[in-house]
């Protein structure tokens, strides 16, 4: 066969390739996808479309570093191809990096100067710009002014006769006020603001008394719960009490990380979780995730949500709340449960994770950002974050801290698993996420992870998405990024 042949071939056999993955996107696998395009890309990799197609692919599973770098392949190849810059931009968004986006958008407008849905794009993201500099010129330096955390006193907070819902008695959040204020809230009514403060202001004090790493013992022939991200899937959450039990010191729960923001119904999860916090501290632990931060809570919806159900005060008592949240723990000195993963550099010691100072909003390299943004890869040694955060660690990264650390076992959540978890690393990884048919549309199941003392056997249990109120994801979240939603 001569070249040019070879290379028609080559051509037609992408373009079957590009076919099969553009229906697999349709049908929401988009890991599939990904697949089909990469091997599109193997057979002709001058096609900046089938770049631009496997960027939207990363961008829907969250990979935002990688939808980045496959987008400006694409524009590489065609500096003109403007569903490249539209990615790319749609990326960076996703990231809060606006300034980025706005440059990639003006570039769409430029080469499509007429086209009404770009110029309406524009606008939200020149808008969302402005807004994000108007914010930073007026913000008062943290030393200079009082929290609202301190300011609120939820004693002197009038409840009127009018509101017949859930009520704490004194200063005591019992069983039966949080069975009441749960059924409220699945009954889609709402909680009184001075009981809402009274639980975020009693968390924030029991998690300011924490160490950043809480260690947890569990007492031989009784059992542990660990729980990944929720998302503000609060029927879902119901859902696993029903299957598992309510938090108790007899059935404790570890929820580890990203309670909020995508699914709409993040409020009534955090209050759930922080009330039962508050009702038995030891019936359950809570670890931060990275979407317990203001600038994802600003653009997936939270800080939308709670505005609209709460006061803007909240907006803020709750980011100071979420800055007091530990960052790991480990179960009877053998099992490591973090929301991420691990680290760019090899000897962390927990004693390391032990002295961070974690009252902060996450940063953007070192430690507390690895712990919270981080992902395992197949392959041995580090990579970059798809996410374009954090790293990829292989399994010789998690068998190293292990060791160092004499523990048996790595868990973390903050991927969507199609069966709600996978076990990588040889076995001595597990990811479990608890949000079934995540954002209304991935189709996979939700797990939670149940371990006996002494041996800690990991027992995981599967469960399927239940219905909820007609209220979409992403309802309260920022409205330029819904317009690429």
């Amino acid at each position: 066969m001569s070249d040019m042949e070879t290379e028609n071939t080559n051509i037609s056999r992408a373009e079957e390739f590009k076919t099969r993955a553009n229906e697999a996107f349709k049908g929401h696998k988009y890991s599939q996808a990904i697949d089909l395009y990469t091997k599109a890309i193997d057979l002709n990799s001058e096609n900046s479309v089938y770049w631009a197609n496997r960027a939207f692919a990363h961008t829907k599973l969250e990979e935002y570093g990688s939808a980045i770098q496959d987008a400006s392949k694409a524009i590489e190849i065609d500096p003109k191809y403007t569903k490249g810059y539209y990615r790319r931009g749609a990326a960076y968004l996703a990231l809060g990096k606006f300034k980025d986006a706005l440059r990639d958008f003006q570039q769409v407008n430029k080469i499509c100067p007429n086209d009404p849905d770009t110029t309406k794009k524009l606008k939200e993201c020149e808008k969302a710009v402005m807004k994000l500099k108007f914010e930073e010129a007026i913000a008062a330096p943290e030393s200079g002014r009082r929290s609202v955390a301190d300011s609120i006193d939820y004693q002197t907070t009038d409840v009127g006769p009018q509101y017949s819902g859930a009520k704490i008695e004194g200063d005591t959040v019992t069983l039966d006020f949080v069975k009441q204020m749960m059924e409220d809230f699945k009954n889609q009514k709402s909680l009184h603001n001075k009981y809402a403060y009274q639980i975020v202001q009693q968390t924030r004090d029991l998690l300011q008394a924490l160490p950043s790493l809480v260690d947890i013992h569990i007492p031989d022939g009784k059992h542990f719960t660990v729980c990944g991200d929720v998302h503000g899937q609060f029927y879902d959450l119901l859902n696993i009490f029903k299957l598992n039990g309510l938090p108790s010191e007899d059935n404790p729960y570890l929820f580890n990380g990203d309670f909020v923001d995508r699914g709409s119904f993040s409020v009534e999860v955090i209050l759930t979780l922080f009330a039962f916090k508050c009702m038995c501290p030891s019936a359950i632990y809570l670890s931060r995730g990275n979407h317990e931060s203001k600038s994802m809570n600003k653009i997936y919806g939270f800080e939308g949500e709670v505005r609209s159900k709460l006061t803007e005060s909240f907006v803020e008592l709750f980011a100071k709340v979420f800055c007091c949240l530990p960052l790991a723990h480990v179960i009877n000195q053998k099992v490591f449960v973090v929301h991420g993963g691990l680290f760019s550099i090899d000897g962390v010691k927990l004693s390391d994770l032990k002295a961070i100072d974690r009252f902060c909003e996450p940063p953007e390299e070192g430690l507390m950002c690895e712990l919270l943004w981080s992902d395992p890869q197949s392959h041995p040694g580090r990579g970059p974050s798809k996410r374009g955060v954090g790293l990829s660690f292989g399994g010789d990264v998690t068998k190293r801290f292990l060791q160092d650390n004499d523990l048996d076992l790595l868990v973390r959540s903050h991927e969507v698993k199609e069966e709600g978890y996978e076990i990588e690393h040889d076995g001595k990884l597990i990811t479990v996420f608890s949000a079934p048919n995540y954002c209304d549309q991935m189709g996979n199941k939700g797990a939670f992870i149940r371990f006996e003392a002494p041996d800690l056997k990991p027992n995981i249990v599967t469960f399927s998405a239940v219905p909820h109120p007609d209220v979409k994801p992403m309802a309260y979240a920022n409205n330029f990024l819904r317009m690429f939603s």
